[in-house]
Order: structure tokens, then sequence, then C-alpha cells
């Protein structure tokens, strides 16, 4: 478990530490700095328990990497091109060369998130973010709810609202080792309900339409090894591996957007989301990121899969999703459930 060190936040309050349980014995927990979700604990078959994230050993770590590690990331998950909402003539904060990627520099996961309320299997936080934060138009109020039930599944539940036209994108940057956090999770086994994925370039903006996964590395509809076409493609060689937004097909509520194995095929993670996409991310760039065994991380470690609108979607509306344009007296609203099996 996280080690709770006496050390203060930023700005001089305690961490606030959220754990949410259910029957079965699986133990989620989080902390309001980020709005982030730093483990999740669930008991094996074997009468183990698996260590299902990446994560830091103390509160204080999570300052230390940037890798996003389980925090809400936004006003805009993922990245916006020269940092500019072009059509409206917006220049936004910069933190990836002359782009923005998730949010800005002090993004909501460098923000602390106020604990609206809590009980035994939920949690609900609440931001507020002021015009012109990170350079976006109008005052912003979010919200997310982490909820745990008893068959493993644990639902964010994110919504907002503005008083200006904006863009919004908010998820979850979980990374995920379902082999207890060891060794390389490109030997996961990944199921991706996709057909299209978007080109990015080495900085990851977007570089070409999007592009059919038939013939290429990035055919995932049916379930293979993360490492089988592993650098396969120039699209992958240009990030190092996987660091891609996947169009979801249009499927029902009860058909997942993806599912992952461990490399043991003993502990299963499935994804359901009302996003228009998922990021995968390979952990690429994971290496020296502070470990929950107070060492690092390697490249390649943990998976994430990031629900949300494709990235630089502000730029793009010819692309086939709903609009990311959150318009005043609208509310935001996006559902993801990651829910894990032990089998």
């Amino acid at each position: 478990m996280l080690n709770q060190a006496t050390s203060l936040a930023p700005d001089g309050q305690p961490w606030r530490i959220t754990v949410l349980r259910n029957q079965h014995g699986m133990v989620a927990t989080f902390m309001d700095w980020g709005a982030t979700w730093l483990s999740a604990r669930v008991p094996m078959k074997d009468g183990t328990v698996r260590e299902a994230l990446l994560g830091c050993a103390t509160p204080a770590d999570y300052l230390n990497q940037t890798a996003y590690l389980g925090a809400t990331v936004g006003r805009y998950a993922n990245r916006i091109a020269n940092a500019r909402l072009s059509e409206a003539n917006i220049a936004l904060t910069a933190n990836q060369g002359p782009h923005q990627l998730h949010g800005g520099p002090e993004g909501f996961d460098r923000r602390r998130w106020q604990i609206v309320s809590q009980s035994e299997n939920s949690v609900l936080y609440r931001i507020d973010s002021p015009d012109g934060d990170q350079g976006y138009p109008g005052n912003l109020i979010a919200q997310v709810e982490y909820h745990l039930d008893d068959n493993n599944c644990l639902t964010i539940n994110w919504e907002a609202q503005v008083d200006r036209p904006c863009p919004v994108n908010l998820t979850n940057h979980a990374y995920f080792n379902l082999d207890a956090h060891h060794g390389d999770a490109r030997q996961h086994q990944l199921q991706l309900d996709a057909d299209s994925y978007l080109p990015v370039d080495s900085e990851g903006i977007p570089r070409a339409p999007l592009q059919t996964v038939e013939n290429s590395g990035f055919d995932f509809r049916t379930a293979k090894s993360i490492s089988r076409d592993f650098l396969q493609d120039e699209d992958q060689r240009l990030v190092q591996g996987y660091d891609h937004a996947f169009l979801l097909n249009p499927r029902g509520a009860q058909q997942p957007a993806a599912q992952l194995w461990s490399s043991d095929s003993k502990l299963k993670l499935t994804v359901h989301t009302s996003a228009p996409a998922l990021q995968f991310y390979s952990g690429n760039y994971l290496e020296g990121t502070p470990a929950r065994d107070r060492g690092s991380y390697t490249a390649f470690q943990g998976i994430a899969l990031e629900s949300e609108f494709l990235p630089d979607s502000p730029n793009h509306p010819e692309w086939p999703q709903p609009s990311c344009w959150l318009q005043p007296g609208e509310t935001y609203h996006s559902v993801t459930r990651y829910t894990l099996t032990a089998e």
C-alpha cells in the first residue's frame, strides 16, 4: 500500500487519501491531489492479492514524475497542436515544446480537488477552473466520481459545465500492469474494438487522416500480445512504440471497448466507455518514473488505455466523432468502467 508520509502537498495542506472496498476484498485507493487513482489491489483465486496499477511509494513522489500516473487530466487530455484553438483564435499555455499536453503546465493533475462526498464504495471530487486557466476560455466546474462495485468494476464518471464555449476532454491516466506491476507489459494480450487509428508525428501531433488498422501492427480487433507487432510500423517507430488514439467502433453498452490480459492469463481488465476513442500507450517513456517499491519503473512496464476524444480534436471538426466543444447550458458527461477479473 501507499506509504502516507508526513510531508505536505505544495499548497501546505495534508494529502487526503480515500480507500474504497467491496465485499470481495478488492481495494482501490485515491488521492485528492490530481484526483489521482493510486492503487487497485485485486484478490486472486490462489489467495494472493495482485496490484494492477503502477504507482509511487508516497504521495510526494507523485510530484516528481511526468508520466501522469493515475491522474485526472484536463481541461483537455492529450495534445493540442501549437497550443492553439485555431477556429476560435485562442492561444493556450504550451508545455510540450510549442504544443499543449494534458491541459497545460498546471493542468488538473497538478491541483487539489475538493472532496464533495465519500463512502465505503465511492468518492466524488470537484475542481473549479477560472476563465483563462492555461489559456482556456470561460469558467469551468468539473466533477469526477469513482465508484467501486462488488463485481470489481471501478466506474469513473466525469461531468463539467462552462460559461463560455470551451473544448473539454477529461480522462484518467492510469497505467496497468496485470502481472503485479512486474516485468514487461508488452507480454500482455490486448484486444481493441477499433477499425481505425490516428497517425501522429514524433511529438504526438496528428500527421494524417485516420487510417485502417487492417494489415498493420495496429490491428488489435482479435486479441494478441502487444509485443507481437511491436515497432513493425513507421507510425510506431516515430514514437518508440504505441502512443496512438484508436477510434472505437459503434457498439452496445455491454460490449467492451478493450480487454487486457496478464501474461499468465490470471487477471483480465475489461474497459467499457462512452468516449469515442481510446489512447493506447505502451509506456515507451516510463524509464526512471518513481515506483511503488521505491525503485523506478522501466520503459514498457505499464499500459495506459485513456478514454477520450481524438488528440487535437478542437482543430479537426471533420473527424467522425461528437464535438469536443462544450457550450454554456450543456453538461459534459463521460463514463468509463474498468473491471478487474481474476480468472
